[in-house]
């Protein structure tokens, strides 16, 4: 069985530089991708005054405005304000079974979570974690272990497993304890050991920003699937809608 994935920190659906609303043709972008699963970061769940500012800004949340009538939508709140709240989601054209949605908040100035989904794919549960990690290295870490300590505990170890998000980690330290433990393979690490044959010079992918990308922030980790292809969208549409580029991969149950 194929599958096509995205990861996107969304920038909860305004540019990053005028901060200018752009969910419109976000949504339009994303839904270009055709993604069986979309894994979206910094998703607005809602925002009060920038649907007073903004005509047209959508009354519902952008996870179910992205998601339209094609897949079904799990959005995790992680950062409330006074306004509203934003937080990750998972997007899919397969049925959501269930969903769980877990603080990592490292400190209260990061509100931070992981969002567990479990989609059923013909006879196969497919076990999703949507992340979004913190700045500062020690919380990234802890973080790390509470991902690892949630997959130990709410996933079978013969079931399929997507990891996907922005994980903050531009130095890559958080690679290898997530192999150790958890018997991942990252996508674009994957496909360059076998391009180069030397894992040590394995390369996560570009994402930020997005402009010109230097820092790998974003990862897609999988167990149990197989790797076909994998490719970091730049240029239109995606250099003016928010500060991150996506990533696709191609898979194969």
């Amino acid at each position: 069985m194929k599958l096509h994935i995205a990861t996107y920190n969304i920038h909860k659906g305004v540019s990053w530089f005028a901060q200018k609303p752009r969910i419109h043709d976000m949504r339009a972008a994303l839904q270009s991708l055709d993604a069986d699963l979309l894994f979206l970061q910094e998703v607005q769940g809602q925002h009060d005054r920038r649907a007073q500012r903004h005509e047209h800004w959508p009354s519902e949340g952008q996870h179910d405005y992205i998601a339209g009538d094609r897949r079904q939508a799990a959005y995790g709140m992680n950062a409330t304000y006074q306004h509203g709240h934003h937080g990750n989601a998972l997007l899919s054209r397969y049925p959501i079974l269930h969903y769980k949605n877990q603080d990592v908040s490292d400190h209260r100035f990061e509100e931070r979570g992981i969002l567990h989904c479990v989609v059923q794919m013909l006879e196969k549960e497919v076990h999703c974690y949507v992340v979004h990690f913190g700045l500062f290295a020690a919380g990234r870490r802890r973080q790390t272990d509470l991902l690892i300590q949630s997959i130990h505990s709410g996933t079978p170890p013969d079931a399929p497993l997507i990891i996907a998000g922005d994980f903050n980690d531009w130095r890559n330290h958080l690679s290898e304890p997530l192999r150790q433990q958890l018997g991942v393979e990252e996508v674009f690490e994957h496909l360059s050991i076998q391009r180069i044959g030397r894992p040590k010079q394995a390369k996560a992918a570009m994402t930020f920003p997005v402009g010109a990308p230097f820092l790998p922030l974003d990862r897609i980790y999988v167990r149990g699937i197989q790797i076909k292809s994998a490719k970091v969208l730049q240029g239109s549409p995606w250099a003016r809608l928010s500060d991150h580029a996506p990533l696709t991969a191609d898979l194969e149950l």
